[in-house]
């Protein structure tokens, strides 16, 4: 009789419901009309691929949230268990095409239902409280798709339909900074508190007073929304998700020379930095979707978090890594601290 499998690693150790996971095994074997194969939380999930030392499997909706453990039942018993951290849900039926945001005056995270382009919405922008209250703002955006913060605590989110930037007021009310900005998605500020917008037909621009824009840096059209970031050196950084599965991330420093930071990602979209360096980009990469983390220095990268449909992340001031796929959002404990609330 066989001894039970044995677990050696589960990566990632982060996960929403639905995403797949590789479990490394030693000894694991399979019985037809059996109750053997891999269990999350207690609950059996979908094998994709198996063999005596490696698992695909998709981590079920009924796994719960938070921190709980894998294991393997089969013909020699049950195995050892590894821990894994399940996403919680915090809010659906969004509209998600970029990052959502954080407010940095009480840790508000900022959502959208965005719609198809042209598309008009009662509500399109909304608070999701501390408290886990989802509070729709009066006064909807056409479209709205990159959200940020300039220094002051001044919301400010893109219109990708007409090309605007519209500051949003504590009461909800928007009204537009600035126009002319093409298919305007991404949106970040940097130390001088100068806006940055990206248009996904190639041009990144720098918003100075008056709202007025210039170009600042090209690069190659998008199939989606640019992604804008800064990083803790002071370049900006930005995904434009294309069609091969080998693209990168750009680094632009301040005088708007582009470089390629990393590369090797199938269709790259939101970003945001941890406070020791570490980029995290959603993207697929080798084969695996969800969110990858990449070194300081971008030399080389790890799959972080297991999700599918996944669009952009932030950070809140406590820790949690907040995931927004297209229609749903989640919230994990990873105790990571970004350098940006954007």
């Amino acid at each position: 009789m066989p001894g039970a499998a044995k677990i050696t690693a589960v990566e990632p150790r982060f996960a929403i419901p639905g995403a797949e996971i590789v479990v490394t095994c030693e000894g694991f074997r399979m019985a037809a009309g059996t109750t053997d194969g891999c269990y999350v939380a207690g609950q059996p999930c979908r094998i994709v691929a198996a063999s005596s030392t490696r698992i695909l499997a998709i981590v079920p909706a009924e796994a719960g949230e938070g921190k709980t453990f894998v294991h393997l039942e089969s013909l020699g018993g049950l195995s050892n268990t590894c821990e894994i951290t399940v996403g919680q849900q915090v809010a659906e039926d969004m509209h998600i095409v970029a990052n959502p945001a954080v407010d940095p005056t009480d840790g508000a995270i900022i959502l959208t239902r965005s719609g198809s382009r042209g598309q008009h919405l009662p509500a399109t922008l909304f608070r999701l409280e501390p408290d886990g209250f989802l509070d729709e703002l009066p006064e909807p955006v056409l479209n709205p798709t990159g959200i940020a913060f300039d220094a002051l605590g001044q919301m400010y989110v893109t219109n990708r339909a007409q090309g605007e930037v519209y500051l949003v007021g504590r009461d909800g009310t928007p009204t537009v900074h600035c126009s002319g900005l093409g298919i305007a998605t991404g949106i970040a500020f940097d130390s001088e508190n100068q806006m940055y917008v990206g248009d996904r037909t190639g041009t990144v621009y720098r918003i100075r007073d008056f709202g007025v824009p210039e170009t600042f840096a090209v690069l190659e059209p998008s199939v989606a929304a640019y992604h804008l970031a800064f990083g803790p050196d002071g370049r900006l950084y930005v995904t434009a998700p294309g069609l091969a599965s080998h693209d990168a991330v750009y680094a632009i420093d301040s005088d708007g020379g582009v470089t390629t930071y990393f590369r090797g990602f199938g269709r790259p979209q939101g970003l945001a930095f941890d406070t020791e360096g570490h980029l995290y980009v959603v993207a697929c990469y080798r084969g695996a979707h969800g969110v990858v983390r990449v070194s300081p220095g971008g030399e080389t990268a790890e799959h972080f978090l297991a999700g599918n449909n996944v669009i952009g992340l932030c950070f809140t001031r406590d820790g949690q890594m907040v995931v927004a796929t297209s229609d749903t959002v989640y919230s994990i404990n990873c105790d990571i601290r970004g350098t940006l609330l954007q």
